[in-house]
């Protein structure tokens, strides 16, 4: 809609299909479950997510709509005090029988996904509890050899999230408006995000890499203070601290800027989904191209998980570069790519489908199986790709007569360092449920104040 439009201008999605989906198979399949409103999916458990809240509620809807299957909402233990809320939230399908939400520890998810009347399971946790699920674990912690779950599981698991900044002429500005991206891209939520961005890449030849990397470190430190609460996560930081020593603190020790050099072996921070505000920088030779394509094989060879990839590169050196850019683009295996964007921005795109690259099994279940969101009930998803201005307003208004992308949009609002977010955000819950001109209106003033 022309709303839409303006409150994410300069944002756009696409859904990439999976290679050989012709576009007469798209739209024959497209509606999933919807295309048989009659044949029932049965009963789901849906394994609450405990970071972010929205989560249990778009998966119980996306198996009620996509699948026609009703589910047990199992909140995680984080999320109870807000179990009331979901229930006034979610009251008309509880009251129609679709939707029943339970409570307890994992003894109680471990009971219903045993249960003989579940005919499918959704979770959205780490994969370690994945494995849990699905084989079960000796007296040791080991996860057994053969799974126990006997029926199908869907799963939308974390990962460690490269940024991929390629290197060009930026200005002063942008140094700073695209550190203070990084910085939200790690600290949105205090870092308890499934794809908070973790490994910034950077090209040793770069002339500005240097005061990049100052700008990021000076935009994680003014950061507004937020508590670091999700459980475990003060032993994830202890973690950090022993594993490398040289890291730059701020925040009171909560928050780390990991430089990886010859002196620190880059394998933790590569393998280890931290899920707390630590950001590792790592470097590789080359510029344009050849930088690119090593960052591409790097991400897609090194680093944990197939979630979400971020791309940040300026006008120039993307028009430059031409067919070899949307080719590295397309070389990268992860669920979502954002471009110039955060790949939490396509999570609240409804019709934007989110999940791991295809490829998850059982015995390597990588960052998930299957899809969620995916509004347009889309079949046989390989990823999204989202892009956005490389400048915000009014610095934007270079690309209505040069490369780039217009956005009317100053500093977005998802931004940690937007002081108007919280007022946004009310503003536009409540413009989402009743829309009127004056609540627009404050939307907008509200985001120009940032």
């Amino acid at each position: 809609s022309a709303v839409d439009g303006l409150l994410v201008s300069g944002f756009s999605g696409e859904v990439w299909l999976r290679p050989g989906v012709t576009l007469a198979d798209a739209q024959r399949k497209a509606g999933l479950g919807q295309l048989l409103p009659n044949e029932s999916g049965g009963v789901g458990l849906v394994l609450g997510a405990g970071n972010i809240t929205s989560i249990p509620v778009l998966d119980v809807l996306y198996e009620l709509i996509a699948h026609n299957r009703v589910s047990i909402l199992k909140i995680n233990p984080t999320q109870d005090p807000l179990a009331p809320v979901f229930g006034r939230a979610l009251a008309p399908l509880i009251s129609l029988g679709l939707l029943r939400i339970v409570q307890g520890g994992g003894e109680v998810g471990a009971a219903l996904t045993e249960h003989a009347g579940i005919d499918h399971v959704h979770i959205t946790g780490a994969a370690r509890t994945f494995e849990t699920v699905v084989f079960g674990r000796t007296a040791t912690g080991k996860r057994r050899a053969r799974p126990r779950l006997s029926v199908p599981i869907t799963a939308e698991l974390g990962g460690v999230s490269p940024i991929i900044v390629v290197p060009g002429k930026w200005s002063d500005a942008d140094l700073r408006f695209q550190a203070e991206h990084v910085a939200t891209m790690r600290l949105h939520n205090s870092g308890h995000n499934c794809v908070a961005g973790q490994v910034v890449i950077l090209s040793a030849d770069w002339a500005q890499r240097e005061r990049f990397l100052a700008e990021v470190e000076a935009a994680m430190s003014r950061a507004p203070q937020r508590p670091v609460w999700y459980p475990g996560a003060q032993a994830r930081l202890a973690e950090v601290a022993d594993e490398y020593p040289g890291a730059r603190w701020s925040s009171g020790h909560t928050r780390a800027v990991i430089e990886v050099g010859t002196d620190a072996d880059p394998t933790p921070m590569e393998a280890t989904e931290y899920f707390v505000p630590a950001l590792g920088v790592v470097t590789l030779p080359g510029n344009g191209q050849e930088f690119l394509d090593a960052a591409v094989e790097y991400a897609n060879a090194r680093l944990t998980g197939t979630l979400g990839a971020n791309l940040l590169i300026d006008p120039d050196t993307e028009a430059a570069l031409g067919d070899g850019f949307e080719h590295a683009v397309a070389e990268l295996r992860y669920g979502t790519v954002a471009i110039n964007t955060w790949t939490g921005v396509a999570f609240g795109i409804p019709t934007m489908p989110w999940g791991a690259y295809p490829g998850g099994t059982l015995e390597d279940v990588q960052s998930g199986i299957g899809v969620v969101h995916n509004a347009l009930l889309l079949d046989d998803v390989e990823r999204g790709v989202m892009r956005g201005p490389f400048r915000p307003f009014p610095r934007s208004t270079g690309a209505l007569i040069g490369p780039g992308t217009f956005s009317a949009l100053p500093r977005p609002p998802w931004f940690v360092t937007s002081p108007g977010a919280a007022d946004g955000g009310r503003l536009l819950t409540r413009f989402r449920i009743r829309p009127r001109l004056t609540t627009l209106l404050g939307i907008l003033e509200s985001a120009f104040r940032s």
